[in-house]
């Protein structure tokens, strides 16, 4: 890459970046997305998030990319028909619930439309039902639903506890499945080719354009994955100093408009 003007593609998370804290798509944001348009740099976003839970998202920025939900595990259009999905071996889901719960983690599914939740109540759920716009249904067991499970995300506020967790899913599932924290109290467990950074591939080999002229930004661990599949990685300025140091730029907080910035500082050519 000779400099910014070899952009291409822009490759965003969503939460943590994208949005602000309170889950607010900022003017200055949108107005960013749009220099990029006008710029001819195309845009995509990727989040843990189900496909309905960006769905507000795709017409104030005028999204026309595949939209990758569950970290990559369910690609979609913008008018949600599916254009691919990868879901978790069927024979691994009670034993990765299994090691969730040995870790005192709540575990939340993914599958199809739906999202289930042990517990209604529960740690963060009412924040993430607010955060994704629709109710989760509650499971008693997994009885009937170790079939096309997108994600198996683990909930807990022992931040420790969740990145044991994650550790120990490396250990004993290796590359049988993709666990990274998506945010310090969420464990996401998705397909081993559901992360982000089979989402950087998948749309460099779509539209023809070599990792070199994608730029890409961040703020958690599962963000480094689609960090080294890019020719401009950036980190927020609320992530971690690990994230931090993975990437070849840090912009300010999702709170001071560092998405924004990045778009005007490193994106955009300069005049």
């Amino acid at each position: 890459m000779t400099g910014t003007d070899a952009i291409r593609l822009f490759l965003a998370d969503v939460d943590g970046t994208l949005v602000t804290q309170d889950k607010v798509l900022t003017d200055r944001a949108i107005d960013a997305v749009r220099k990029l348009g006008e710029a001819g740099i195309l845009f995509a976003i990727t989040s843990g998030r189900p496909p309905r839970g960006m769905s507000m998202l795709i017409e104030p920025l005028d999204i026309k990319t595949p939209i990758a939900a569950f970290n990559g595990g369910l690609l979609v259009n913008r008018d949600m028909s599916v254009i691919e999905q990868r879901v978790l071996p069927e024979e691994l889901v009670v034993p990765l619930a299994d090691l969730m719960g040995s870790f005192h983690l709540d575990t939340w599914l993914y599958r199809g439309a739906d999202w289930y939740v042990p517990d209604p109540k529960g740690s963060h759920v009412a924040r993430e039902s607010w955060t994704v716009k629709f109710e989760p249904k509650v499971m008693t067991s997994l009885d009937g639903l170790t079939t096309d499970v997108a994600k198996l995300v683990g909930v807990s506020d022992d931040l420790d506890a969740v990145a044991r967790a994650s550790s120990a899913a490396h250990d004993r599932f290796g590359d049988h499945v993709t666990a990274a924290r998506s945010q310090p109290y969420y464990l996401d467990v998705t397909h081993p080719d559901a992360n982000k950074g089979a989402v950087a591939r998948y749309l460099s080999a779509k539209y023809g354009i070599p990792p070199q002229a994608i730029a890409t930004i961040g703020d958690m661990p599962n963000d480094v994955l689609m960090f080294a599949h890019s020719g401009l990685s950036i980190a927020m300025g609320n992530a971690s100093l690990d994230v931090q140091r993975a990437a070849r730029r840090v912009t300010a907080s999702n709170e001071e408009e560092g998405f924004a910035k990045a778009v005007e500082r490193f994106i955009l050519p300069r005049g």
